[in-house]
């Protein structure tokens, strides 16, 4: 059992399976999200969940180590040019992880896959 199925669970459900726990009283009077967090912690359930992301983010952290580099070789010779265009670029590949990681997050909330 995860996370995503104990949410999906409805309240009824969630206070059968606590009832498996005698040391855990009032159910009958708990509001649903605090059933879920209940179950979960006595199931030993995380509730923090990371969706994985839609796009390599490990590809994506080489190719921005790649161009940091270029960027101290254009640093070198003064070509202020090439810094922009690869400063540039070190900028969209980081816009584009950080958003593949958020939509992955929203997803995760929202008990979704992302596709890729």
């Amino acid at each position: 059992m995860d996370y995503n199925t104990v949410r999906k669970m409805t309240a009824v459900q969630l206070r059968e399976q606590l009832a498996q726990f005698p040391e855990v009283t009032g159910v009958s009077v708990i509001k649903k999200e605090k059933l879920v967090e209940i179950l979960c912690d006595k199931l030993r359930i995380d509730r923090h969940v990371h969706a994985a992301a839609a796009v390599n983010k490990t590809a994506i952290k080489q190719q921005i180590h790649a161009l940091k580099k270029e960027r101290d070789e254009a640093r070198k010779v003064h070509d202020h040019a090439k810094l922009a265009e690869i400063r540039h670029r070190i900028h969209k590949q980081r816009h584009l992880l950080r958003r593949a990681v958020k939509e992955a997050d929203i997803a995760a909330a929202h008990g979704k896959t992302v596709k890729g």
